[in-house]
């Protein structure tokens, strides 16, 4: 009788594979409240090698980090109608406090423009304050119809960035940058993740935006996924918060905003882009653990893979060593693997007296023999190779499953079919985008011909890019 997998096969039934993996791999456990999660340890130490790497890039634009209150008043989010009513179906109310009712209900973070506008107009006060920079790490609350572990809880992690600009060009200028050097040059060198550069359309631009650009990433099952925006907010919250400065001609002026964020989401994008049967593949930029040594069983296999272990963590290695030789080795053997480890380095009796290890590569696959006092050399190389590795297979995937069509049907056609599909927007429109809603598909943004973000939505050559997606 042939041995039942360990995880459901994706071509069998794709969420359950996901929802396997999320659970075996220890990445998280669904919270007692629904649609809240409990990051285990192994899912919270890849997403503080994300926050980590992101939190850099973001100071190196200029932003400093900050905190803001988890609390906003109702009336912040009403005095920005567009926002608010885009909110609303997510709101998390509070109403009563220390056992008494409140005299004005509290809204528990959805997202931060309000309250931060609140005190951007009590900090901007001359053209000399700006541009200010503003990024927050924090939790935010969103009431999910519909959850599923990382891609959408009710609860989630993220950075939210807020900035206030003299002119519209500043801030048009310093959204394209996070958009493109912080989070599209993270996700591709990084989590080598192959990701679509465009801008939403206005049917699905953020509540209060006046243009979302955005990065979608094509996911194992050829669904899309919304992996990252930055918004220019135009004058419409500094109108609304009266948010302004005096200028350089000594005129009261309104600043000109942006918002961007970037969320726990990406866990669940590095698991449905990268993963296979066997489990996840971490890109080893990322892996909180890029190589494990294993004792196969034996004293002596134990006390060298310790000497291995130190040996690489010398070399600016990312290592763990697994000695527990009283846990079977194929069990272990297996867990590593669900966890996508870059590699496994295996060490038993008669390796021991070959003065070799079994290298076992979890991005291509395979095993082979190599010297262990040539390790250390060996692996930064290997694990070089695996990276590139995974971003060529992520933009293969996309470029193979994605298809140029002239219709409607055609492009519904295409993204049921488990792929995209390319149409110009001209031939689409408000119209197209609103039969293909009726079919379970989506205009994920719009890209110009050559790939580039184009200017406009209505801008000469815009092609739209339309999928289903999570």
């Amino acid at each position: 009788m042939a041995k039942a997998p360990v995880l459901t096969p994706q071509a069998d039934d794709f969420p359950r594979w996901y929802q396997d993996l999320i659970n075996k791999a220890e990445l998280a456990d669904n919270g007692p409240v629904r649609g809240t999660m409990v990051i285990r340890p192994y899912g919270y130490g890849i997403w503080e090698r994300m926050q980590q790497d992101m939190d850099a890039r973001i100071k190196d634009a200029g932003a400093q980090n900050a905190y803001f209150p988890l609390l906003i008043p109702q009336s912040y989010l009403t005095r920005e109608a567009e926002h608010v009513e885009g909110f609303a179906p997510e709101l998390a109310v509070v109403t009563h406090g220390g056992g008494k009712e409140l005299e004005e209900p509290v809204v528990v973070r959805p997202t931060s423009e309000t309250i931060i506008n609140e005190y951007f107009s009590k900090w901007v006060q001359s053209y000399r304050d700006l541009p200010l920079l503003i990024n927050q790490w924090a939790n935010v609350v969103r009431w999910e119809l519909r959850p599923r572990l990382f891609l959408r809880t009710s609860e989630f992690l993220w950075q939210e960035g807020h900035t206030a600009h003299a002119t519209y060009e500043d801030a048009r200028d310093f959204a394209a940058r996070i958009h493109r050097h912080v989070y599209a040059d993270f996700m591709e060198n990084v989590l080598a993740m192959d990701v679509v550069l465009g801008r939403k359309t206005p049917k699905e631009r953020f509540a209060g935006a006046i243009n979302t650009l955005t990065l979608e990433g094509m996911m194992g099952d050829g669904k899309a996924l919304q992996m990252g925006t930055s918004h220019e907010l135009g004058q419409n919250f500094a109108k609304a918060f009266h948010t302004q400065y005096l200028s350089k001609d000594g005129q009261q002026e309104h600043v000109w905003q942006t918002s961007w964020g970037f969320t726990t989401r990406m866990v669940g994008a590095l698991v449905m882009m990268h993963g296979d049967d066997n489990g996840m593949r971490v890109p080893p930029r990322l892996a909180p653990v890029q190589a494990v040594v294993l004792a196969i069983k034996g004293d002596e296999a134990v006390a060298k893979v310790r000497e291995i272990g130190d040996r690489l963590k010398a070399a600016g290695i990312r290592v763990q060593v697994d000695d527990r030789v009283d846990t079977p080795f194929g069990r272990r053997a297996v867990d590593w693997e669900l966890k996508g480890v870059p590699v496994r380095i295996e060490v038993g009796p008669r390796d021991l007296e070959n003065g070799t290890a079994m290298l076992a590569r979890r991005i291509p696959g395979g095993k082979e023999p190599v010297r262990l006092d040539g390790l250390a050399d060996l692996l930064p190389k290997v694990l070089e190779e695996d990276q590139e590795t995974l971003l060529r297979q992520s933009r293969e995937r996309r470029v193979a499953r994605t298809s140029e069509v002239a219709t409607v049907e055609e492009a519904a056609e295409a993204a049921a079919g488990g792929g995209w599909a390319r149409i110009p927007w001209a031939d689409l429109g408000p119209a197209g985008e609103a039969a293909l809603a009726e079919q379970g598909a989506s205009v994920r943004c719009l890209v110009a011909e050559d790939g580039s973000v184009p200017d406009a939505d209505d801008a000469p050559g815009t092609v739209a890019i339309v999928a289903r997606a999570y």
